[in-house]
């Protein structure tokens, strides 16, 4: 099969050439959705800085906020794409939807957007900072950093019935597949995202009926290991606080690694969800790529690509969307 590449040859007529710019400059904004590195780069060239910075700020004194930030961004992005809707208040928002209700880290988000309008008054998205922001918390728990395209704009609409679109975690690996395809995503994007849970913590009630009345077995899921069963029922005793916080990590809650993995194969996933990462053939195999030191380094290059990938989902760029001036509140 023969192919056909762009040359700056004087033999090439410039009709050509004006066909291979745009060529290229079509993939680019394709690629990207509107999106690209350096954005901001001078229009507000701090702005990295002054998100990584707050990030930092607020991780120092709660290390539990590194891995809200990144779930609120995930929330984000899988429902109406990367556009901020799941910071607006109001009745009847994504924010008030149950699946919402434990995201935290807003507060961090507030932070960061009032530098930035006092630094670069109306041009950067809080859609952005939430995109930066998470990329930051991987890395200060241990992971590997990625270049953020930037240029998303903020959403004007949040609807709570619309949060249907985030995976649950009593869901099939199937309809978890389906719902990341429906975002672009592929299985290995879903493997890896979901391994961002190597940290922060889950409530009892997300998994508590898995170690007591499993489908109505009166038994436990027989997924879990034998061993760690114990170890759970401890941590959420039956009819106990649904609310205690456990970490999905065991051991390793607070540093991006791959023993969220491991334990997968271990039988120590916390939710049935993510168990099923190893029970399912089809991503099994996925899982076994990232087991081990070679594991750790080929994880840390994919679940950057996969948040790149995930963080330009359906977003707003141009003339769409607006610029908030509080990430809480749509502009009047």
């Amino acid at each position: 099969m023969e192919r056909y590449t762009c040359s700056s040859s004087s033999q090439i007529t410039h009709i050509i050439i004006l066909m291979c710019v745009f060529v290229v400059m079509s993939a680019t904004l394709v690629h990207g959705q509107g999106t690209r590195v350096g954005f901001y780069a001078t229009t507000c060239p701090r702005a990295a800085s002054i998100v990584s910075s707050t990030v930092a700020k607020h991780f120092r004194s709660n290390r539990a906020i590194a891995p809200a930030l990144l779930r609120m961004h995930f929330h984000d992005c899988f429902v109406r794409g990367c556009d901020a809707s799941v910071l607006i208040d109001g009745s009847n928002t994504e924010k008030t939807a149950p699946p919402n209700l434990g995201l935290r880290g807003y507060e961090v988000i507030d932070d960061a957007k009032t530098q930035l309008e006092a630094a670069c008054p109306g041009i950067v998205s809080c859609a952005d900072i939430l995109a930066l922001a998470a990329r930051d918390s991987v890395a200060l728990t241990g992971g590997r950093s990625w270049l953020v395209p930037t240029g998303r704009r903020d959403g004007r609409v949040s609807l709570a019935s619309e949060t249907t679109d985030l995976p649950g975690f009593t869901e099939s690996i199937d309809s978890q597949k389906q719902k990341f395809s429906a975002k672009g995503l592929n299985t290995q994007d879903l493997v890896v995202l979901v391994g961002g849970q190597t940290i922060g913590t889950t409530a009892c009630q997300f998994f508590s009926y898995r170690l007591y009345n499993f489908n109505g077995t009166a038994s436990s899921d027989p997924s879990i290991n034998a061993s760690f069963l114990p170890q759970l029922q401890a941590l959420c005793p039956q009819n106990g606080d649904g609310t205690k916080r456990v970490p999905f990590d065991t051991g390793s809650e607070n540093r991006f690694d791959v023993s969220f993995f491991a334990n997968l194969r271990n039988g120590r996933g916390i939710l049935e969800s993510d168990q099923k990462l190893w029970t399912d053939a089809s991503t099994r195999a996925i899982v076994q790529r990232f087991l081990g030191i070679t594991g750790l380094a080929a994880f840390n290059v994919e679940f950057g690509r996969s948040m790149v990938k995930m963080s330009n989902t359906g977003v707003k760029t141009g003339t769409d969307g607006e610029i908030r001036k509080i990430c809480s509140a749509i502009n009047s």
